[in-house]
């Protein structure tokens, strides 16, 4: 079935103000503590000052030009401390260099050195080179700690190590860092850093860290998608699952996504697999990393022995809890091959049991979606070229309608002009009003761009910005938007 376009109607009645916050998406705290701002990766951030109008005149901050050392592949975080005037802006990079921020003056707090990143020579492929911190790190608010994994270039070869630092001096704490290989061969579990690598987000949930694994660009050696458990507690307590078959990596930059009772990780392609071995597939995942073999409990493409022969997996997004309006919590998942599938989070639906399948990009799909509330639907923007576009629009940006009544479908709403691989946010004033659709156009035009959540209307096109990595995000906080990229950060501010 094709999308179908969004009738002129609908488009001026999008979003009322008059809407209530969505409890799924609640307005953004005043820290940014993990990526896209929440566990559900809805990246849906408040901004009571960023109405349409002042978009237009939405302007780079000059004046703010920090420098840090490295490659920026991670999305910054912000943190402010409780009963502090201002706050800090983290950023983790290839070079495995930590650095705080001042988020007001640019000044550098503290920098920390997790050791020597490991040179692409030491792998047998992959495409970043050196490799350090890759995944975006996350914050615990109530210790104040930054938790990150990093790739260190050891004397007998490279190895994932998870760090835990303070982040009001950059400190190591005790116990820390945690090696994974060596915590699970405690475990009778066999995990080769050499392999395996970390692209996808951490996530905390009830007190436990989660860090997903994939392999490298090129699929070599016999890598696994994992997921490791960390009680922050107890960190030694190590816990972990992964894929049956070689293969199956969870590498999206999203990483976990979690609706704050499960985890929910998208799986790529395996490799050789003969039979079904937990690739191309959506799961749900406990705290405790049970996962069972029930139906209701994974959702795999039925055509998933062609999307591993055409490495069209679904591994390129995070899966994403949404909350439809008038209809039952669902999860939406995107893939390599092209397409969208709409799953009841009740019940996943095994092989091919999805609620809604539709073709909705011409090419694959990646990086991060970003969901905002409608008045009868949910809108999620991704970076895809829609299949079709309305008249006249077209690029990398597009955005969905997602309505459960009369039935649940999948439709096009817009598409925005944006040329390269940047995940999108969203920002509003309230939690639903003025909502705007930002994204960068990372190693194309390497511009910002904004446009009108409700219509695609453009609002907003920053200069060229020199240092975008492919993936990039950005972030929302303290009335500004800010962009990372290699070695610098920028800001855009009001007038």
């Amino acid at each position: 079935m094709r999308v179908a376009s969004i009738l002129g109607f609908w488009l001026g009645r999008v979003l009322l103000s008059a809407l209530p916050v969505i409890a799924a998406y609640p307005a953004a705290a005043e820290s940014v503590l993990t990526y896209h701002g929440h566990g559900n990766r809805s990246g849906n951030f408040t901004v009571p000052e960023l109405t349409w109008e002042h978009a237009r005149a939405l302007r780079l901050d000059p004046g703010f030009a920090p420098r840090f050392e490295g490659h920026l592949y991670a999305q910054p975080l912000y943190w402010r401390s409780s009963g502090a005037a201002g706050g800090v802006l983290i950023v983790a990079s290839e070079s495995n260099i930590v650095t705080a921020i001042d988020a007001a003056s640019g000044n550098t707090v503290w920098t920390r050195s997790l050791g020597r990143p490991a040179p692409l020579s030491a792998f047998g492929c992959g495409n970043i080179d050196p490799l350090g911190i890759t995944g975006t790190p996350v914050i615990d608010q109530n210790g104040g700690v930054l938790y990150l994994d990093a790739m260190v270039a050891d004397a007998g070869g490279p190895r994932h190590r998870i760090f835990a630092l303070s982040l009001k001096d950059g400190a190591l704490l005790p116990g820390w860092p945690i090696d994974i290989a060596d915590a699970l061969r405690t475990k009778n579990e066999s995990f080769d850093s050499r392999v395996q690598n970390q692209r996808g987000a951490l996530t905390i949930l009830n007190g436990t860290l989660y860090v997903p694994y994939g392999g490298f660009y090129g699929d070599c050696g016999d890598y696994h998608g994992w997921v490791v458990g960390v009680p922050l507690a107890d960190p030694q307590r190590i816990m972990a699952w992964r894929t049956r078959g070689r293969g199956g990596g969870i590498w999206a930059p999203g990483g976990i996504a979690s609706d704050g009772v499960s985890l929910y990780v998208a799986t790529g392609n395996t490799v050789g697999a003969r039979d079904w071995a937990d690739g191309e597939a959506i799961f749900r995942i406990a705290p405790d990393l049970h996962h069972s073999e029930r139906n209701p409990d994974f959702f795999a493409a039925s055509d998933w022995r062609a999307l591993d022969t055409r490495d069209a997996d679904l591994g390129g997004t995070n899966p994403l809890p949404l909350d439809l309006p008038g209809g039952p919590p669902v999860v939406l998942a995107l893939g390599k091959d092209e397409k969208a599938y709409l799953l009841d989070r009740s019940n996943l639906g095994g092989f091919g049991g999805s609620l809604v399948t539709e073709r909705v990009s011409t090419y694959p799909i990646r990086t991060a979606p970003a969901a905002y509330r409608a008045a009868d639907a949910m809108l999620v923007a991704l970076q895809g070229h829609g299949a079709p576009c309305p008249h006249g629009q077209g690029g990398d940006l597009t955005v969905l309608r997602i309505a459960a009544s009369p039935r649940p479908a999948i439709a096009s709403a817009w598409c925005g002009a944006v040329s390269g691989a940047g995940s999108p946010i969203v920002t509003t004033t309230d939690g639903t009003a003025n909502p705007i659709v930002w994204m960068l156009g990372a190693e194309g035009d390497n511009r910002l761009h904004g446009f009108r959540g409700d219509t695609g209307e453009r609002l907003f096109a920053s200069p060229p910005l020199v240092g975008l990595r492919h993936f990039q995000t950005l972030i929302a906080a303290d009335d500004r938007l800010f962009v990372g990229a290699d070695g610098r950060l920028y800001a855009f501010t009001l007038p």
